[in-house]
C-alpha cells in the first residue's frame, strides 16, 4: 500500500513533524527523527507490503491491559493493517522512537494528526514511550533487545503455516549491547528463518551518549556475519541504496541491512549540544527561540510560533 507523496517527502516531513512538536512541549525526540526518517518513510511507504489499517485515525483511548475480563483488547499493530497471511508484519523495537513513528504515520495517511495531540497524556494510548497497545506497535519493546528475537518467532511460526508475508524488524544500534539480539540472529539463520529482515539505525547514540564512551560494540557487520546473517550496509540517507539494500538475496537466513545515520541529518544545530542528543530538552528559552528559528531555516518551513509567556 503506497502512499500518493514520494519517500523522500513524506522524510522530510517527518523531521519537521517531530521538530515542531519538539518545540512546542519544549522537548522531543530529535535526533532520531533525523536518524531514521527516510528509513521508517521507505519501510511504510514502499519496502512492506502493508494493508489498509484497521484502526481509527484518532487513537482510541488506553483500554486496559489483555486480560480475561478484556476481551476486546487490541494492540496498536492494525495501524499497519491487517493480520493475514498475506501482508508483511512490522516490529518497531526502540519503543523510544515512538514519536518518530507516529509522526510516519500521519504522513502516510494511518493516523490523523489530532493523534499526536495526545502524546504522552494521561489515557491516552499513544504514549511517549511506545507499549503495545500504541499506534504502530504490535508488542512492547521498552526493554531494548527483544524486538527482533519475538520478531524471529512470529516469522518461523508464518513460515510453518505456508504464509507468504514477511516480517520486518525496525532496530537500533544499541540493541547489539543486548545479549538476546545475538542470540535471535543465531537461532533465525539456524532455523533457516529468511522471511524476516530487519532494518537497523546505526546512528552510533543511546541515552547515555555515544555509543563507544557507553560501551564499545566493535564491527557490528562482521559480527552479524559470523552470527549467520546476511548483511548489507547503506547510508540510511540514501534512499536508492536502501531500496537495493532491501532486495539483497538471503535464502535460508535473515537479513539485516545497517544503515549507517547521522543524528543530527537535517538539523545540524542540534550538533552544539553533541554527545547529549538521545532526547532534546531545551535548558532556557533562548535556546529554544535560537533552535526554533535555526533548524526551522535548516528544514525550509517557518518557525513555530510560540505563544508568548
Amino acid at each position: 500500500m503506497r502512499n500518493e507523496k514520494s519517500t523522500e517527502a513524506i522524510a522530510h516531513a517527518i523531521r519537521s513533524r517531530v521538530f515542531e512538536h519538539t518545540i512546542r512541549n519544549n522537548g522531543g525526540y530529535l535526533s532520531q527523527a533525523c536518524s531514521a526518517a527516510e528509513q521508517l518513510a521507505f519501510l511504510y511507504n514502499e519496502g512492506l507490503n502493508l494493508g489498509p489499517s484497521t484502526m481509527p485515525m484518532i487513537p482510541p483511548p488506553f483500554s486496559g491491559v489483555p486480560s480475561a475480563d478484556n476481551p476486546d483488547y487490541v494492540t496498536g499493530a492494525g495501524y499497519n493493517g491487517p493480520f493475514d497471511a498475506v501482508h508483511d508484519r512490522l516490529f518497531i523495537a526502540p519503543a523510544h522512537y515512538a514519536l518518530v513513528a507516529y509522526a510516519c504515520l500521519i504522513e502516510v495517511g494511518r493516523m490523523a494528526p489530532e493523534g499526536l495531540e495526545m502524546f504522552n497524556k494521561d489515557g491516552t494510548s499513544v504514549e511517549m514511550i511506545g507499549a503495545e497497545h500504541s499506534p504502530g506497535m504490535e508488542v512492547h519493546n521498552g526493554t531494548l533487545g527483544i524486538g527482533f528475537s519475538t520478531a524471529a518467532g512470529l516469522a518461523w511460526g508464518r513460515k510453518r503455516l505456508g504464509h507468504t508475508g514477511r516480517v520486518c524488524v525496525f532496530m537500533s544500534d544499541g540493541e547489539v549491547q543486548e545479549g538476546q539480539t545475538w542470540e535471535a540472529v543465531q537461532a533465525a539463520a539456524h532455523h533457516g528463518i529468511d522471511n524476516l529482515w530487519a532494518i537497523m539505525d546505526v546512528n552510533r547514540q543511546q541515552c547515555d551518549g555515544a555509543m563507544d564512551d557507553v560501551m564499545t560494540v566493535g564491527d557490528i557487520a562482521t559480527k552479524l556475519r559470523d552470527f549467520g546473517a546476511v548483511v548489507a550496509e547503506v547510508d540510511a540517507h540514501d534512499l536508492s541504496a536502501m531500496r537495493a539494500a532491501a532486495a539483497t538475496p538471503h535464502t535460508g537466513r535473515p537479513l539485516i541491512v545497517l544503515a549507517h545515520s547521522r543524528p543530527t541529518q537535517g538539523m545540524e544545530s542540534l550538533m552544539s549540544r553533541f554527545p547529549r542528543l538521545h532526547y532534546v530538552r531545551f535548558k532556557s528559552d533562548e535556546e529554544r527561540a535560537r533552535m526554533n528559528l535555526e533548524i526551522a531555516a535548516e528544514l525550509g518551513i517557518a518557525p513555530v510560533k510560540l505563544e508568548a509567556h
